[in-house]
């Protein structure tokens, strides 16, 4: 008899903590690796964990979401086993329990069912879990206010019409409202959900932007955390993409300004989405160009193509000056001022530079 069945056995103990107990077990073997988690689902367990997490108690529905998760976070195929044993139905009903651990442990779960793709997105989406992703936000308790923040943003990344979801059950507002909380890991959870609607079209950037993230998010730029800093440039280059105008608000709104001020703060790939935000926004009119050579953002990116060691992180920094430069023999001069093109060629010579980085310096 396999230790599988043994705790499948013990599941169905008349002793509570022995339950718990072995759902626990169960749990931390299919965190382990996938063959384990399979091995949980080839034993029939997960109807008789679906089956409990409506009965028992709050230990019991906490220890069996530990185990929905644990299995879920695998694959697509062991997530949709999860799915095809009408796990959703069960999980979002302990959204609403009253119990702030409950809500967390199903909220975990959620997410690392819809972070796989848009199918299991969208059907965490028709189990009806996004209103109430919505209201955890809105607790008191900072785990559950991060984990729904977290699953908010795995739901909206897959595809438009999933961000569209999150946006109609009034996530932005309440995520752009937290974006002055002092708690670092929330803040990078708001930022990437928040991320995760604006980059999929004009009309959701413009949604985030309506909610007022400016000049709020300006202050996550400096924050001490480097992922909140990363998150928070992340947005605003997935806003300044899109449309002239939007870019034009964040020149408006001190966004170019600031996110050089961040590039100059830090180091690696933390640099990296405010280097590709310079060039998004150059890209559009050459006033655009011309607003980041006044913010002194070619210096910047000077810096970042002879300092940085990585290889994708020069070929953005190439790109951005390219991007400013080629508007008008006034914006070339601009870039050729600064010293850049010795580098650039040096770059380009070099045995060493990856052919991405070579293409990205030729252009």
């Amino acid at each position: 008899m396999s230790v599988m069945s043994l705790l499948r056995t013990l599941l169905l103990d008349v002793v509570p903590t022995i339950q718990q107990t072995a759902a626990l077990a169960l749990g931390r073997l299919a965190n382990y690796n996938d063959d384990l988690a399979e091995a949980v689902v080839k034993c029939d367990i997960l109807p008789q964990l679906v089956y409990s997490l409506a009965e028992q108690n709050r230990f019991y529905k906490k220890a069996a979401a530990f185990v929905l998760r644990a299995v879920g976070k695998h694959s697509p195929q062991l997530a949709q086993a999860i799915v095809d044993c009408g796990a959703l139905d069960t999980l979002v009903i302990c959204l609403e329990d009253f119990d702030p651990g409950v809500k967390e442990a199903a909220a975990w779960a959620l997410r690392y069912i819809a972070r796989h793709n848009a199918e299991l997105s969208q059907a965490v989406v028709d189990a009806g879990a996004v209103p109430l992703l919505v209201l955890c936000i809105q607790e008191p308790e900072i785990a559950l206010k991060r984990i729904a923040a977290s699953a908010l943003s795995d739901i909206a990344k897959h595809s438009p019409e999933l961000a569209q979801t999150v946006v109609d059950a009034g996530a932005v507002a309440h995520l752009a409202q937290m974006l002055l909380n002092p708690d670092a890991k929330l803040k990078h959870q708001i930022l990437s959900a928040l991320s995760q609607v604006s980059k999929h079209s004009v009309d959701l950037a413009e949604m985030v932007v309506e909610a007022e993230i400016f000049p709020v998010v300006l202050t996550c730029l400096k924050d001490k955390d480097e992922y909140v800093k990363k998150n928070a440039s992340t947005l605003i280059r997935e806003i300044a993409k899109h449309t002239p105008e939007l870019s034009q608000l964040v020149v408006n709104a001190g966004g170019v300004a600031a996110v050089i001020d961040c590039i100059g703060s830090c180091k690696g790939n933390t640099r990296l989405p405010g280097i590709m935000m310079l060039g998004y926004v150059a890209a559009h009119s050459e006033n655009l160009a011309m607003a980041v050579i006044i913010s002194k953002g070619v210096p910047q990116l000077s810096v970042c193509l002879s300092e940085e060691p990585e290889d994708h992180i020069k070929a953005a920094a190439a790109w951005a000056l390219g991007q400013i430069g080629r508007h008008t023999p006034e914006h070339a001069r601009a870039v050729a001022v600064t010293n850049t093109l010795p580098v650039l060629l040096s770059l380009y010579m070099s045995t060493e530079s990856s052919e991405d980085l070579q293409v990205k310096v030729s252009a």
